[in-house]
């Protein structure tokens, strides 16, 4: 699915950009709202996001990563080697997101981030939240995520807000290195 999604736009030349690595000032700014959701530049902005995501083996991605303050994330679970339990669904472009409401009901996972590699987290989430976002055709969208998917939101939507995830690890005990974590799921 994930492929299929991105051969137009493989066709198209979108290239794959740089991911900006924790320490960089741009992962720590509050992402601007975007204006216009058709305007040339955003479009080829989150084609470019896809291949970015795609390419890097991930499963969201946020515009401040490749160091765009703007608000604007990409969700795109499906299992693969970091994640081999996700759930299959296509890439969902998310424009001035907002989480409208949750669940309240939290659980601990492991995450880790393209911008923090080779380092994985236990990291409380809500387990089922409400959002609402523009999609790239400018339609407004309100969705209810759950689980591994609603975890992948807040993950990228705490990029919009300056944070991390290490921002949210309750415990320096709930660290691993991505090759301890490798073992332990083995």
């Amino acid at each position: 699915m994930f492929a299929r999604s991105l051969n137009k736009i493989f066709n198209q030349k979108s290239q794959k950009l740089t991911v900006y690595q924790l320490g960089n000032p741009a992962l720590r700014e509050i992402a601007q709202p975007i204006a216009d959701v058709r305007d040339r530049e955003i479009q080829n902005l989150i084609d470019e996001m896809l291949v970015t995501l795609k390419e890097s083996k991930g499963v969201g991605l946020a515009a401040p990563q490749i160091g765009r303050s703007l608000q604007l994330i990409i969700i795109a679970s499906h299992p693969n080697e970091r994640y081999p339990n996700a759930p299959q669904m296509e890439p969902k472009a998310m424009i001035n997101p907002k989480i409208i409401s949750s669940s309240g009901q939290t659980e601990k996972g492991w995450e880790g981030c393209l911008s923090v590699p080779m380092i994985r987290g236990l990291v409380p989430r809500d387990r089922e939240i409400e959002v609402e976002y523009t999609d790239r055709q400018g339609d407004r969208k309100v969705t209810k995520l759950t689980d591994f998917v609603a975890r992948i939101f807040q993950h990228e939507y705490d990029h919009l807000e300056g944070k991390v995830f290490l921002d949210r690890v309750e415990n320096t005990l709930d660290l691993a290195t991505e090759a301890e974590y490798q073992k332990l799921w083995r």
